[in-house]
């Protein structure tokens, strides 16, 4: 059974695999045997994270790309088709967000939110796809958030990009099956990632580990553990559908202000 996770031979796309949760995720890949394209608007940050894939033996490219701009995601897929010769999985993680109450939002910040989160998850899984068709395989995983599962105050722009990311995960999957396309989604809640301890105060991180059935919080390779899972054989009956990772139900563990 154990082979059946394997990802020996494919080739992987992570976007915003600089630092954090999508580095996680790259590292992993290449551990199961995947050789990864990393990508991000930080060279500095993606050559590093390269860096640990080639010292794992594993195939790499680090490509700075704008997932906002339709023309640097389709130039990203077709450098990894030339250099690496196919794509076999896509791994949607870039986004970002901050906090701010819906009465004081402008309508810059929304579409700014909006246009980091969920814009580069249609347009880089369209353009991975056109190549997927052809190959008629391929499996796309998008990194959603409990956010996008129920009520994000403070986060209202953001929790509505996740949610979209939901549901347009459920509407692709169901087109692009026909291909041998699987498209799932992943819903974590909070990871220890530096960029999270740091924008978090020690009495707020008490708050939120207590409320979480297991204890403690989660870490980028529990998410990398299940996008492996899902670009693997070992889930290939299984479409369409968001993992809640949340170390518990996700309904215990929404954040509170």
């Amino acid at each position: 059974m154990t082979s059946q996770f394997e990802l020996k031979g494919k080739v992987a796309i992570v976007t915003g695999s600089g630092r954090g949760i999508g580095k996680g995720i790259a590292v992993e890949l290449a551990k199961a045997g995947a050789d990864v394209v990393v990508c991000s608007r930080t060279q500095a940050e993606i050559e590093t994270t390269a860096d640990e894939i080639r010292s794992l033996g594993r195939k790499t490219l680090a490509v700075v790309v704008d997932v906002r701009q339709k023309d640097q995601v389709v130039g990203l897929m077709e450098k990894t088709r030339q250099e690496l010769g196919h794509i076999d999985i896509l791994v949607n993680n870039a986004g970002g967000s901050f906090r701010v109450p819906a009465l004081e939002m402008s309508e810059r910040a929304w579409d700014a939110i909006i246009g980091e989160n969920l814009k580069p998850v249609f347009l880089c899984s369209q353009a991975a796809a056109k190549i997927m068709l052809q190959q008629k395989k391929g499996n796309i995983i998008n990194i959603s958030s409990i956010s996008g599962l129920g009520p994000s105050p403070l986060l209202c722009a953001y929790g509505a990009a996740k949610a979209g990311i939901n549901n347009l995960t459920q509407t692709l999957a169901v087109e692009w099956a026909p291909y041998g396309i699987r498209v799932n989604a992943i819903a974590p809640g909070p990871i220890e990632t530096q960029g999270f301890r740091d924008t978090t105060p020690p009495e707020t991180l008490a708050e939120i580990t207590s409320r979480i059935p297991l204890s403690r919080l989660g870490q980028p390779e529990d998410v990398a553990r299940v996008v492996i899972f899902l670009a693997s054989e070992a889930s290939g009956w299984i479409t369409g559908f968001t993992i809640d990772l949340c170390g518990g139900p996700a309904s215990l563990l929404m954040l509170k202000e």
